[in-house]
């Protein structure tokens, strides 16, 4: 049994492994899943960079699950601070101030850009996305939301029909307000650009038409995930952000910068709207603001909109909004990320070490259409043909082809993180470099079976 980190796998925490599966398949239902056709892998136990699934077998987690462990699985400091709390204080409800929310609050709002010096805490990404688009309709006294195709920005119902990608089409009744437009995408772009520059000129165009034609006073936002994650990790082209931040100013629309996925150091940076001179006037968080440890999401929201709701009541909340537990894991999450200069690591890790790495691959191997990123946010989008661009799995599903390259990679000890025809690379920020390559030479064999499927 694999003994690394002083986790030896025992026959009893496999054979409780088992029995959890049998439960699992009797009794629980799985988001995003057929039923009878899923087996999802047992993780018995997790520490770091590391999980052994349900025969013991050790595999980096290259994935950060659903890319929200930024800091790696049990971090000692953050399990500390639970339990501490949990000895305290497990739960209170949220009209009542608690120290750990209150501290929370303090410290998102000054990594937070501009003036959104307010935070409104929530279970988790959706349900933030949820409120910053009922605060901006509120605040605005218009209904409408431009949210980009090839984007995700949550399950509940508004969410997923703001939601740009397919997951969206089994619960779209179209009457949610909901304008979708062609996104910022260079390497397919749906303008006929052939440079970063003509793609930023051409997207705001559209984008500034498509206002236009709605009414420029009916719409109450403009949501956009500052990188988009699951829909590809594709950088916006220099100059977008700015410009649609601009035509969002001009017409009094809050601009809602979505870093459920993309914040907390993922990208190098606190927020990756930090790559940019762009403040917006909400921003959903969730995920990496205390790694995943207990739920917990929140918006941040500006002084003007704060001022909206001084003297006239918000129309929501949720039970545990500010969970002392969630608040205290996030507390204990930005100061280990701080004290351990993780931001500034992810920085240099996707500079030395994933870029330089991708980038080589995409030179061995044919299969490799684009690779792009920036700190422990990167895809590499495997296709058919370079020249046509096909990717190896259609828009809004898998393939067998695309199967196999998982299957080679988990074969290698990698858990990989895969949508569509991307296979992303999103390892925590705090990753030891040895067993980041290591994962990366995975990758790198797991290409040679992509490579089989390129078509002449």
């Amino acid at each position: 049994m694999d003994t690394e980190a002083g986790h030896a796998i025992t026959a009893d925490d496999i054979a409780a492994g088992r029995r959890a599966y049998e439960l699992d398949r009797a009794h629980v239902f799985h988001s995003w899943q057929a039923q009878g056709q899923f087996t999802p892998m047992t993780v018995l136990k997790a520490e770091g960079s590391l999980v052994w699934d349900g025969e013991g077998r050790r595999l980096i987690d290259l994935s950060c699950q659903l890319v929200n462990t930024n800091i790696g699985h049990q971090h000692p400091k953050v399990v500390a601070a639970i339990q501490e709390q949990a000895g305290r204080l497990c739960t209170i409800a949220p009209q009542h101030v608690n120290d750990a929310r209150s501290e929370a609050a303090r410290l998102i709002a000054g990594l937070t850009p501009g003036d959104l010096n307010h935070v409104f805490f929530t279970n988790g990404g959706a349900d933030a996305v949820e409120h910053a688009i009922r605060m901006a309709r509120l605040h605005t006294g218009r209904k409408k939301v431009f949210s980009a195709y090839r984007s995700y920005h949550g399950g509940t119902h508004l969410a997923v029909n703001v939601t740009g990608d397919p997951r969206r089409f089994a619960n779209d009744d179209g009457d949610s307000g909901v304008v979708h437009f062609l996104p910022a995408y260079t390497y397919r772009s749906y303008f006929g650009a052939t440079t970063e520059d003509e793609e930023s000129e051409r997207a705001l165009r559209h984008l500034t038409d498509m206002i236009e034609l709605e009414g420029p006073g009916n719409v109450a936002a403009v949501i956009l995930e500052s990188i988009p994650g699951t829909a590809g990790i594709y950088l916006p082209p220099d100059g977008y952000l700015e410009g649609v931040r601009e035509l969002t100013r001009r017409h009094g629309i809050m601009l809602i910068a979505d870093e459920v996925m993309a914040g907390f150091g993922r990208t190098g940076r606190w927020f990756a709207i930090n790559h940019w001179d762009v403040e917006p006037d909400l921003l959903a968080f969730a995920k990496g603001v205390n790694s995943g440890y207990v739920p917990l999401g929140g918006v941040a929201l500006s002084d003007a909109i704060f001022e909206t709701f001084r003297d006239r009541p918000y129309p929501g909340g949720l039970t545990y909004s500010g969970h002392p537990l969630a608040c205290a894991a996030a507390v204990a999450t930005i100061n280990a990320m701080r004290d351990e200069s993780m931001v500034d690591n992810a920085e240099r890790l996707g500079r030395e070490v994933i870029g330089p790495a991708l980038r080589a691959m995409a030179a061995r191997h044919p299969s490799v259409g684009e690779v792009r990123g920036t700190g422990c946010f990167w895809a590499v989008e495997l296709v058919r043909n370079r020249e046509t661009r096909e990717p190896l799995a259609a828009y809004g599903g898998s393939s067998p082809e695309m199967n196999q390259v998982v299957a080679a990679l988990k074969s290698c000890g990698v858990l990989p993180f895969a949508n569509f025809n991307r296979i992303h690379v999103v390892p925590a920020l705090n990753i030891d470099d040895a067993l980041l390559r290591e994962g990366l030479a995975a990758l790198d064999a797991a290409l040679d079976v992509a490579d089989g499927f390129v078509e002449a």
